[in-house]
């Protein structure tokens, strides 16, 4: 099993923050640096079995950010509303800070955490990573976070610590959809461990260089560039290293539908469309989907044996 280095990721992942802040800059200076493919490291990557080249090969080209307006005011959290415009609608009142995280299972130093515990030893990072959703539609995003390994590293799971489960935060007072049904409360998701230590795998507590705003998942939420968004949740309270494959919301709720592994996978369609292609967020044209979202040369190897067609 290969997992890459930090070290092994293109320098073109990071963006740094000056740049992205002012996003013509950012494009005419990657331009003329000769960044061409700033989030598209893996366009012709290697496949796990089951999971066919996306596309033909071809030159890898820059993929502009998606305006902040959009990525903030168009997205899922259902604690807030199930339309898209929901959350930007309903999470005025969420109290983000002060926040606390639990972190406990097989490891050797659980504990609980304020968020200054977590962002303050460690130095945050700029990265541009796509989000790709199982209703066949996509940002670009520039995220402000760091690896989740870190925080691993930091509690020393135990070698009975096989996955990592996450838990989103309860509070029906300033989340009015939890006071229904829509959802089994509390949200919650899961990675395996080696899925989790992946240098590519982000904590994440803000985006285009400001604080995470309450829509997007504020204070601290995870980011799994290779899988559908629904995997990468928002609001974390509690992180847990256990032994057996976690609870998982939506494959709890309709298996069928969303598995545990949610690679984005073009050739795996959802039952009730296509995932073969899908449409970035402000163009009009649809585009084909990369298999695990383009970064199958960083990520494809964890896969290597799985029939991905069974275990999507």
């Amino acid at each position: 099993m290969l997992i890459r280095k930090p070290a092994d990721i293109p320098s073109s992942e990071i963006t740094p923050e000056a740049a992205y802040l002012d996003r013509r800059r950012f494009i005419a200076s990657a331009a003329s640096a000769g960044i061409v493919g700033a989030i598209a490291p893996a366009m012709l990557g290697a496949e796990a079995q089951g999971v066919a080249a996306a596309a033909a090969p071809r030159p890898p080209r820059q993929d502009e950010l998606t305006p902040y307006e959009d990525v903030t005011q168009y997205n899922n959290f259902y604690e807030f509303g199930p339309g898209k415009e929901d959350p930007y609608r309903n999470a005025g009142d969420f109290e983000p800070k002060p926040w606390t995280i639990e972190v406990g299972g097989h490891c050797a130093k659980p504990g609980t955490y304020g968020l200054e515990d977590f962002l303050k030893p460690h130095t945050l990072e700029d990265r541009v990573y796509r989000l790709r959703c199982v209703e066949a539609w996509s940002m670009v995003i520039p995220w402000r976070g760091f690896p989740l390994s870190r925080i691993i590293d930091r509690a020393e799971p135990t070698s009975a610590a096989k996955y990592v489960a996450f838990t989103t935060i309860v509070r029906p007072s300033q989340m009015p959809y939890q006071n229904t049904g829509l959802l089994d409360w509390p949200y919650r998701e899961g990675l395996r461990m080696d899925e989790a230590r992946h240098p590519l795998t982000l904590l994440a507590d803000g985006l285009y260089g400001r604080d995470l705003p309450n829509q997007n998942g504020a204070p601290l939420r995870l980011v799994v560039p290779w899988k559908y968004g629904f995997k990468s949740i928002k609001s974390i309270v509690r992180i847990d290293f256990v032994e057996d494959m976690p609870y998982t919301t939506w494959s709890a709720m309709a298996p069928e539908e969303y598995g545990f592994f949610a690679n984005v996978n073009p050739e795996v369609d959802h039952p009730r469309w296509s995932q073969a292609r899908e449409r970035r967020i402000g163009e009009f044209r649809k585009r084909p989907t990369l298999a695990f979202n383009g970064y199958a040369n960083q990520v494809a190897p964890m896969y290597s044996g799985m029939d991905l067609r069974r275990w999507y």
